[in-house]
């Protein structure tokens, strides 16, 4: 069982470590909002990830029920990331004249959202699932083998994607403090540029 939830740590860092528009959001949201929204959008990837964890260990992903959604769930995927590019476009063009909310009371008041977003982001991402068809479906075999196995693969692959939003999102708040206002209303505009652009290309790919 060790063994298994070790495995499972390990999976979900392969799956959440490299840093593409989920971990750009994420970033964005720690930096703008604070820790605490930064950290409820890195547990919104990681409960996906728990999700699709335990979907493919109790083998579903063997009947090709995820293969044959992909396309929808590329489209969607890709449609709410463009948007979540044009609103932070929107920020930067705002300017330095609008009236910033405090920190604490942007992330008190954004945090089912943070997490929903995310959620939702990685749960349509295509290539989510095949990352955990890749790396997850042999483990699922063993852990079909073993009442309760499954379960203790999913906790792993929570905990493993759960300590590389911590981590991400500790870093960028030690970042915080240094950055001056004017770098994030920069950030904005580079963050959003990456999302729109990154969203339509997934949502063109499903087209």
């Amino acid at each position: 069982m060790i063994d298994l939830l070790i495995k499972g740590i390990g999976v979900g860092l392969a799956v959440a470590a490299p840093v593409g528009p989920i971990g750009l959001l994420c970033i964005k949201r720690t930096l703008a909002d604070g820790r605490a929204s930064g950290l409820a959008s890195g547990l919104g990837a990681a409960s996906a990830d728990a999700v699709y964890g335990f979907m493919v260990a109790a083998g579903l992903a063997a009947t090709g029920i995820l293969i044959s959604y992909a396309e929808p769930m590329k489209l969607f995927g890709g449609a709410m990331i463009a948007l979540l590019g044009l609103l932070s476009l929107r920020a930067f063009l705002k300017g330095a004249g609008s009236v910033a909310k405090p920190a604490e009371a942007k992330a008190a008041n954004g945090l089912i959202p943070a997490f929903a977003t995310t959620f939702a982001l990685t749960i349509s991402n295509p290539m989510t699932i095949l990352a955990f068809v890749a790396l997850v479906a042999g483990l699922g075999a063993s852990a079909a083998s073993s009442p309760g196995a499954a379960y203790i693969l999913v906790l792993g692959v929570f905990l493993g994607s759960t300590f590389w939003w911590l981590f991400l999102v500790t870093a960028a708040s030690m970042a915080r403090s240094r950055i001056t206002p004017s770098a994030t209303r920069w950030l904005d505009l580079i963050s959003g540029l990456v999302l729109l652009i990154w969203g339509i290309w997934i949502a063109w790919g499903a087209l």
